[in-house]
């Protein structure tokens, strides 16, 4: 019998168009520059943080919602064919996804941090990039590829363990992917999916998952709970890289303007969450944070020591 481990299950939200006229962006950092100088300044990332590092965002231009559907909690649990697809996917996309590095907007949050600018850090990635740019205590709200949990016993295990398992069931499985996504799955036809063969939890011999949560899953009520607390300790919210579609971190920023708490937006796009904020800076993460922080005499690393694992 499958555990739910996010609680109620949601039906998923993969797109978003305005419906009301928002305003434009503009490529003026004084607001953000001003509320990291002020501190307490609590980050909300998604994945358009991570792009510069060669992990494409979903919903952005060239995103991979344009040629691919995420896995969906209820296809994994109820399909054993739909989980040797995701596994054979994720299995070949963990090799590259493991290969990314910290880029210069990750480098950018672990400087502000080190400076005591910031009260906090929430990802919605699952991609690890902001610990390996030396960010600390960051809650991860969708969890992490690095981990994976047994539905039927819950019994965690490292994602490397795993790694070793599935490629001595699958020798030699080694198919040209045509991309990676953010979730960490790679692009295969069923073709190149073929026989792949799936291992069972070591512990029971129950269904293995990942350790994130699926579209179509909810976030741990305890892990939002976390969320919401940093959130009303928080001077200000800075979104980064993210358009705030699904309602697991817009929440977050509605619950700060519904309080008074100033929002401020660093991403290309329009957002869902622009009608709450007081800016939305329409510039490229990383040179657009490097900027802040040469305003602020705050050092960056230049990545050279930086790495994901």
């Amino acid at each position: 019998m499958f555990r739910t481990l996010g609680g109620m299950r949601t039906r998923p939200t993969l797109s978003w168009s305005p419906t009301e006229d928002l305003p434009p962006g503009t490529t003026d950092l004084g607001p953000v520059a001003d509320a990291l100088r002020s501190g307490g300044v609590l980050v909300l990332s998604g994945a358009g943080i991570s792009t510069e590092s060669g992990i494409p965002d979903y919903r952005g231009e060239g995103g991979s919602l344009s040629r691919h559907t995420p896995m969906t909690y209820q296809d994994f649990t109820a399909s054993a064919r739909a989980r040797r697809r995701y596994w054979a996917r994720s299995h070949l996309g963990w090799r590259t996804f493991g290969r990314a590095r910290p880029n210069a907007g990750h480098r950018a949050v672990a400087a502000f941090e080190r400076r005591g600018l910031l009260s906090g850090v929430i990802t919605q990635n699952v991609d690890g990039l902001h610990q390996a740019a030396g960010s600390e205590g960051v809650v991860e709200l969708h969890g992490s590829l690095d981990r994976v949990v047994c539905l039927s016993c819950g019994a965690f295990s490292p994602r490397r363990e795993l790694a070793r398992r599935l490629e001595q069931a699958n020798e030699g499985f080694a198919p040209v992917a045509a991309g990676i996504n953010p979730d960490g799955d790679a692009d295969l036809t069923d073709e190149q999916v073929g026989d792949f063969r799936v291992v069972p939890c070591a512990v029971c011999g129950g269904i293995l998952k990942p350790d994130v949560v699926f579209f179509g899953e909810t976030v741990p009520p305890q892990r939002v709970e976390h969320c919401r607390s940093l959130v009303r300790r928080a001077a200000s919210v800075l979104v980064l890289g993210s358009s705030l579609t699904v309602m697991s971190g817009l929440r977050f920023v509605r619950q700060a303007a519904e309080t008074g708490t100033p929002v401020l937006i660093v991403n290309r796009d329009a957002t869902r969450g622009d009608r709450h904020a007081v800016t939305r800076v329409a510039l490229p993460l990383g040179a657009a944070l490097t900027t802040v922080a040469g305003r602020l005499g705050v050092p960056v690393d230049d990545g050279v020591a930086s790495g994901a694992g």
